[in-house]
Order: structure tokens, then sequence, then C-alpha cells
């Protein structure tokens, strides 16, 4: 297509039930989850369960590497590795721009690793602190108020690595307690609900060097991972990993939404979807955008999943708008 995106955003609710995606730790032998305080629409406090956005953050990461593998891309050692230092882990990246100035090295960054170019790393080598700023951005997945619940599970776990000795004392224990022979008690939870999710891709920057202000690589370069950035933020919300899952994998319900993009310098609309209007606000913002710019918004609504995902997909074959400055 002739068509070029500067931004894309999502705005959707996720319903996932039975899952533990993000929990706080433990006390004692009770497993915490995470909960947070937001106002809904109306104006109210209100306690709910959430999802970290650096978990998305990661999920989508690791999808990224796959991907970029698969495709043939550039990447540096230490990202091929999947090590969370990324390029801070490939010495010879770090032996060879020793030298360079900032605004030369993060050149050489975006040449060299497509996984740091649209994830986002701080070089910290050496006497060094230079940042390059992530393309993809998630907040919070936050529950709807009044759609969302956390139940916590009694589990068992039967332990026989003990001595005769120990075995003696816990019947001597038992008999005169009561209590449980050789078995370990904890408590896990799980949480159900509807989940608010925003994302926002800024596609624009793929390749651009934020110091320069040109691109480092060539526009078949950025459209090529473009296309795989894509490919991993739906696989994110297709398969959503994250604590316990061996035994909790969430049940992905439903997602629905709405996604924006524009054409020009301009950002996609996004409005949370802990507003049950969000929809209909997304595309009045687009509305208004579209007055700024004829036809520089487009919004592209779905009911499921595989709405979602034709979306995207659609998505994928448009290439990154390029900076007329450059």
């Amino acid at each position: 297509m002739s068509n070029s995106l500067y931004s894309i955003s999502i705005s959707a609710r996720a319903t996932l039930d039975m899952h533990s995606l993000n929990n706080e730790g433990g006390e004692g032998n009770q497993i915490q989850t995470r909960m947070v305080n937001i106002v809904d629409q109306g104006g109210r406090l209100q306690n709910v369960n959430a999802i970290s956005g650096d978990m998305y953050k990661h999920i989508q990461s690791d999808h990224l590497i796959r991907r970029v593998l698969g495709a043939g891309l550039p990447i540096c050692a230490g990202c091929r590795e999947f090590n969370a230092n990324r390029i801070n882990a490939d010495k010879d990246f770090l032996t060879r721009t020793a030298d360079l100035n900032d605004a030369d090295l993060l050149s050489e960054l975006l040449r060299t690793c497509a996984v740091d170019d649209m994830a986002g790393i701080l070089i910290t080598e050496g006497k060094r602190s230079v940042p390059r700023k992530s393309v993809v951005e998630f907040g919070w997945v936050v529950g709807v108020p009044e759609a969302v619940t956390t139940d916590s599970y009694f589990h068992v776990k039967y332990a026989n690595e003990r001595s005769e000795g120990k075995r003696q004392a816990d019947r001597d224990s038992t008999e005169s307690t009561g209590s449980n022979l050789g078995q370990a008690i904890f408590h896990r939870p799980a949480s159900s609900g509807i989940y608010a999710a925003i994302c926002h891709i800024d596609l624009a920057r793929i390749g651009f060097n934020d110091i320069t202000q040109t691109y480092a690589i060539s526009p078949d370069q950025r459209a090529l991972r473009a296309k795989v950035l894509l490919e991993s933020v739906l696989f994110t919300f297709l398969e959503p990993n994250g604590a316990m899952r061996t035994t909790q994998a969430p049940h992905l319900v439903n997602f629905e939404g709405v996604v924006s993009y524009s054409t020009a310098a301009m950002p996609a609309p996004t409005v949370s979807p802990l507003k049950d209007v969000f929809r209909t606000q997304v595309a009045d913002l687009a509305g208004v955008l579209n007055r700024v710019e004829d036809g520089a918004v487009g919004v592209a609504e779905f009911d499921d999943l595989t709405g979602f995902g034709n979306i995207l997909t659609d998505l994928m074959g448009w290439m990154p708008y390029a900076h007329q400055y450059v």
C-alpha cells in the first residue's frame, strides 16, 4: 500500500478468567495479587485487580525477539540470547563503538539491533548513559470496577522427603495437635473479569535517531521492522504470558475495542476502556483530528480476537511514516 502510518493506538477490553498473571509476592503461605486504586468513570475511588504494563511489555519484547530472529533482521548478541541486558551484553558492539560520540553510537545501535531500536534500551556500559526510548508503550491492564474479582484457593503439597526421626516427631505432633502430617499448605489467588488495556505504537520513530533527527536505516528496513513489531503486539494479546501459567493459564474469553491510526504527524487517539463509551469517544476524537488535517486519522472497531487480528494484519502492509524534514 502507498499509505504510511505515523502511530497506532489500541484501546480494548479483555475478558480474562482464572488467571494469576501478576502477583506482588507472598506473605507466609499466602500469595498476594496486585491491587491498585483508580477513579472510575463516575468519579468514585475503586480498588481493583490489575496487571502491570511492565508485564505486557516483557511479553511483547519476548515475541519481538522471536519474530526478529525469524525474519532474519539485525539483532545484537545479547538479544539473540534473550539476555535482559540486551546490547549492553554485546562485547563486540561495545568495543567497536567505544570511541563514538552519543549521536554516532545511537545510529550504530539502530543499524545493529532491530529489537533495541523498537523495544528501547539504556546503554550504561563504561561511563555512558545513552537512552533509546521504546516505540511501543503499554499502560496498566486494569480491572473494570464491579466486573472483576479475585479469590484465594487452598492448595496442599505433600512432602515425603523426611527422615524417620522427623516423621515420628510429626506423628507425635499430629496426635497432639491434629495438624496435617507431611503436608505444605498454601493459598494461591486467581482473578477473573473484564480488564481495560491500552497500547500506543510510534511507528514513525522506527530507525529514527532522536539526536541527529535522521533515519539510520533504509525505508525497506523500516517497513520490515514495522511488520514484525505489529506481529509481536498481536501475539502479546493472543498469548498473555505471566506468572503461574503452568497451572493457571488464563482463559481469554473475549477481546473487543478499537484501533486508531494516523497517517500524518499527529497522535492516534486513545480513550481508556475504563469508560463504557470509549469506542464512541475514540471515533469522535478521530473526527476532531480529521478537521485539523483531512483523512489523517482512521478508526477500526473489533468485537473479538479475530477482528483485532484482521485489523493489525492489514496494517502490517503499510509503510511507517517518515518525517518530512529528514
